[in-house]
């Protein structure tokens, strides 16, 4: 009797633990989302874990939902780093891009199921593979912290506006204003896309055969007239400190990098973030990731992520 027992409460133990650990992926999907780092988000779910840990068996197992408790915990973890984030963001060298993410598969999980149950506003929803699209992730940047959890946490995870109340301490209707407010931006800078995917993809593409043809003409013809090229060094290495506006000027930008590069560079297609990227590798070594914005069947903007602390992810 007392080793069944013993079994069984060791089965339910690891059961419960095993749930604890499953949220994790999800919790650094989250929280990515919302900080736009991927150390930033590791970082906050350790935190998350760290305080689950840290309470009683008891505590532990009077909370009725693991999940909810955790997504509470970790959202307010990263609205304490978003408010501090701005400050060491002030000081930073040049422009400050999210970090990018190589593939997409790890990065798409949400929380199943829910949106369906909040259908207020299904046709304002962001898709999961739009919210980690780099364009997206810049737009949240723009954001308050208020702003950027309400959207993220009901647009995109499908959570509705009574528990994200309880998650931010506010009324549920201020977190739909916040939504509202949040969605206005994005629509107001990021067009919808008409490109099917694999025409982007065909684009990115075509941008690489004439880049590494130094075919300034070619490049241009691929380029809206007034796309902007936006690098990222954090003053580690060298990058533009301020955007490149003009399809002339990008052109001409990248074909003297390429020219001045000792060894030359191997410019290689991949995906960025769930779109059509390209990794820049100079004698084996990632030295820049770039991502691209397509509207109106040219490159509208691209991001070029020059800041080795934020390229670990592809040199895994």
């Amino acid at each position: 009797m007392t080793y069944h027992h013993t079994t069984s409460g060791h089965d339910e133990a690891g059961a419960g633990l095993d749930a604890i650990i499953g949220e994790r992926r999800r919790l650094i999907a989250l929280a990515y989302r919302l900080l736009g780092s991927l150390a930033e988000a590791e970082d906050a779910v350790q935190e998350t874990y760290t305080r689950w840990y840290a309470m009683s068996r008891p505590q532990q197992d009077a909370i009725e939902s693991h999940g909810a408790w955790l997504t509470t915990v970790a959202t307010r973890v990263c609205l304490d780093l978003l408010g501090s984030a701005r400050v060491r963001r002030e000081r930073y060298v040049g422009e400050w891009i999210p970090e990018p993410l190589p593939e997409r598969t790890d990065w798409i999980s949400g929380r199943p199921g829910t949106a369906a149950n909040d259908p207020a506003d299904p046709a304002d929803r962001v898709t999961l593979d739009e919210s980690v699209s780099m364009a997206f992730l810049v737009v949240l940047e723009s954001m308050t912290p208020a702003q950027r959890v309400a959207l993220v946490l009901h647009d995109v995870f499908g959570y509705p506006f009574g528990e994200i109340a309880g998650i931010t301490g506010r009324t549920p209707a201020a977190c739909r204003e916040l939504a509202s407010a949040a969605r206005r931006r994005v629509r107001a800078s990021l067009p919808p896309e008409t490109a099917p995917t694999a025409h982007q993809a065909r684009l990115v593409r075509d941008f690489k055969r004439a880049w590494d043809a130094q075919d300034i003409d070619a490049l241009m013809s691929l380029l809206a007239p007034g796309a902007t090229f936006t690098a990222d060094g954090g003053g580690v290495v060298a990058a533009a400190l301020h955007p490149i506006e003009g399809r002339e000027g990008i052109a001409r930008y990248l074909t003297d990098l390429t020219g001045r590069a000792s060894g030359g560079l191997a410019v290689l297609e991949r995906t960025v973030n769930g779109r059509a990227g390209l990794v820049i590798e100079h004698e084996g070594v990632t030295v820049a990731v770039y991502a691209f914005d397509i509207a109106d069947d040219r490159i509208a903007r691209i991001w070029a992520v020059r800041n080795p602390d934020k390229l670990r992810p592809w040199s895994r």
